[in-house]
């Protein structure tokens, strides 16, 4: 069964990380370039990923959808199982890469793919949230609907 509430209070988080991340992103590419804000985007960009990963994994969890045997099942199983779209797999799949980036590889990261994926990110989250809360919907009404 899936924990509602949980998922909700990971949703908040994810909330409250981009709530800073638009008070942080500066609009221009060279205000972003200064150190202070550059490392401030890439965390909050890296947790805002990982809270989008965490609640795939609750999805596939309690939907029991199998064990994950290569890293993107963790989005390919909730798609499958109508959690979330088709593209948003495609976006999940480029977030975890540039989270990779970010974690993996600091040495590499290109300072404007960054920044860039800031802004657009953000839309990104949005509609990542979306699809959760209409997944939520949809497991609650058809739990209602059989009376569990």
């Amino acid at each position: 069964m899936v924990d509602r509430d949980r998922i909700l209070a990971e949703l908040d988080q994810l909330e409250g990380y981009l709530q800073e991340l638009r008070q942080v992103l500066p609009e221009t590419f060279g205000e972003y370039q200064k150190v202070e804000k550059k490392r401030a985007c890439e965390r909050l960009l890296q947790i805002a990923i990982e809270a989008t990963i965490d609640i795939c994994h609750m999805f596939v969890r309690a939907m029991r959808l199998g064990l994950p045997s290569e890293e993107d099942d963790v989005f390919e199983k909730p798609s499958q199982a109508e959690v979330v779209s088709p593209q948003m797999v495609a976006t999940l799949k480029r977030m975890k890469g540039l989270h990779n980036i970010l974690v993996h590889e600091y040495s590499r990261v290109d300072d404007r793919i960054v920044y860039e994926q800031a802004h657009k990110g953000i839309q990104d989250f949005a509609r990542f949230k979306e699809e959760i809360l209409a997944a939520l919907a949809r497991i609650e009404a058809k739990n209602n609907a059989f009376g569990a």
